[in-house]
């Protein structure tokens, strides 16, 4: 007899809170040991210890030269110092140096370009340098990095989480060649059963349909005989760093958290929407959920297409055809450029998000607008943000009201005071969880994507976006920031000096290791 669906869902959530449990459990056994070997070398072998923490002050000179910034040198500072033996243990084992091998990664270059489409996108950034100095030099920056510029796309902006996995299905069912989706959450529910459907009929067409997920990111909410089921479709999948096969070695903590869908290479999505049922606001656990995201249809699809490749193919995948396959394949006409960008901790210490936040904070003259559900965030973006609010710049931040992480929003707290004292105006979206990640630079320039404005998206996560110029949909996306403001309450200094005693202790804590959070 089949078991009802709230039985199987329930038996699926205790197994995944197990084998979670489990992998957190023999996390903290090797962090103990860690530390029992500590007090052990300390009490029995004092010459030993004394070796070690002299051991622990070069090491900490030596984070402290280190490229990168002053929030992951003085957590990894504190702990090399306080205990020597366990900080130099986890930051031999985890010191952002080797992330591709430790991954498995095979460390591929991207897709190549031909000279000609390179000569087209230097072109194009001259053309961009020609009518906006300061977003040409942000192009420059990266078309350098590796990233094009393209024309000829047009961009539709999708102000919520629903519409956009409307559109997503819609366009998956005209689908003729490929489907390919990377998302940090897939997970059960009404919408997933609605894009299996899409899947199944799709996949008995012979489209090739590639999906990848975040292990972590899913492990509660999508079931191994989810998976096979999906499989047995024809379908390719693979995860990312499965958990457990990393926790001996602790390198679980390197997350792709990216969203792209590209579909027959002429239409490509990306933004803060995973694939659950909270996105679509059919559940409700944190109030109304705030999302948005982009769809690209032209020349600039290839961009998105590219990123998904190289990951897939990184981690071990083919693709059933060559590149240029799956290359746009019709022409459109569309006004301004885009420039999708990619990154992640294999480029460390170099962080091409952050860069990009840093120049399109910096450009502005007139106004800045940034979107983002989490806030820990460096010594430059600070000065940035608050160099641009002492420079008349109308510089605004908007946050969720209702919180999905209670000690994340106690650590992005901790900065509201100094962005405040310097003319930052900050809102908190009170009809619930905002979770879009944008930033919109005097209407001319704009970023949507997957980064949170935070030391794991620019570190430790593999994310993605779009940077968008002179494009029209950055008018609907002012348009959508505008409307999310008048739904929001304004944080006010006096406000956050009042704050309760023990939440501006815990949270400046908690700011001391934001970048393990």
């Amino acid at each position: 007899m089949k078991k009802p669906n709230v039985q199987q869902h329930t038996e699926r959530r205790i197994a995944a809170a197990l084998r979670l449990a489990l992998v957190a459990l023999l996390l903290a056994a090797q962090i103990a040991l860690t530390f029992l070997l500590s007090i052990v070398l300390r009490q029995h072998v004092a010459i030993a210890y004394s070796v070690l923490e002299l051991l622990a002050l070069l090491v900490a000179i030596r984070i402290y030269n280190r490229p990168g910034g002053s929030t992951y040198k003085l957590g990894w500072i504190l702990l090399v110092v306080l205990v020597p033996v366990t900080g130099l243990i986890l930051y031999l084992l985890w010191n952002g140096n080797r992330q591709s091998k430790q991954l498995n990664l095979k460390n591929l270059p991207m897709p190549r370009e031909s000279a000609g489409r390179e000569e087209q996108s230097r072109l194009n950034v001259e053309k961009l340098r020609g009518r906006y100095s300061e977003w040409g030099r942000l192009a420059a920056y990266l078309h350098r990095q590796g990233f094009p510029l393209y024309q000829h796309t047009q961009v539709r902006y999708l102000p919520t989480g629903e519409g956009y996995l409307d559109d997503v299905l819609e366009k998956m069912e005209q689908a003729e060649h490929f489907i390919l989706m990377e998302l940090f959450i897939m997970a059960t529910g009404e919408m997933w059963d609605r894009t299996v459907d899409v899947i199944r009929r799709k996949a008995s067409q012979g489209v090739e349909i590639k999906l990848l997920f975040d292990d972590f990111g899913s492990m509660m909410r999508m079931p191994r005989e989810e998976v096979e089921r999906i499989r047995a479709l024809g379908v390719e999948v693979k995860v990312f760093n499965p958990v457990h096969q990393y926790v001996n070695r602790l390198y679980f903590n390197y997350r792709d958290h990216r969203k792209i869908i590209c579909i027959d290479g002429d239409i490509a999505y990306t933004g803060g929407v995973n694939l659950g049922d909270e996105y679509a606001n059919i559940t409700h656990k944190f109030g109304y959920w705030k999302d948005a995201g982009i769809c690209l249809e032209g020349e600039g699809v290839w961009g998105l297409t590219r990123d998904f490749i190289h990951m897939w193919e990184d981690l071990g995948g083919q693709m059933e055809r060559e590149h240029d396959y799956y290359r746009p394949h019709d022409r459109m006409e569309g006004d301004g450029f885009c420039q999708c960008v990619s990154d992640g901790p294999n480029n460390n210490p170099v962080s091409t998000l952050e860069d990009t936040y840093l120049q399109l904070i910096g450009g502005a003259n007139e106004a800045v607008f940034i979107t983002t559900p989490y806030l820990a965030i460096d010594d430059p973006m600070i000065k940035a943000l608050c160099l641009a609010g002492d420079s008349g710049v109308d510089v605004r931040l908007i946050v969720p009201g209702i919180p999905d992480k209670k000690y994340a929003y106690l650590v992005a707290e901790c900065y509201f005071g100094e962005l405040l004292n310097h003319g930052v105006r900050i809102y908190r979206y009170t009809p619930g969880f905002l979770h879009s990640k944008s930033v919109v630079a005097d209407g001319q320039a704009a970023f949507v994507g997957s980064v949170n404005m935070d030391f794991r998206s620019f570190h430790l996560h593999f994310e993605c976006g779009t940077v968008l110029y002179d494009v029209p949909a950055i008018g609907e996306l002012l348009a959508d920031l505008h409307d999310t403001m008048e739904q929001s309450q304004t944080v006010t200094l006096e406000e956050w000096r009042n704050r309760p005693w023990v939440r501006k202790a815990v949270g400046v804590f908690l700011r001391l290791f934001a970048m393990w959070m």
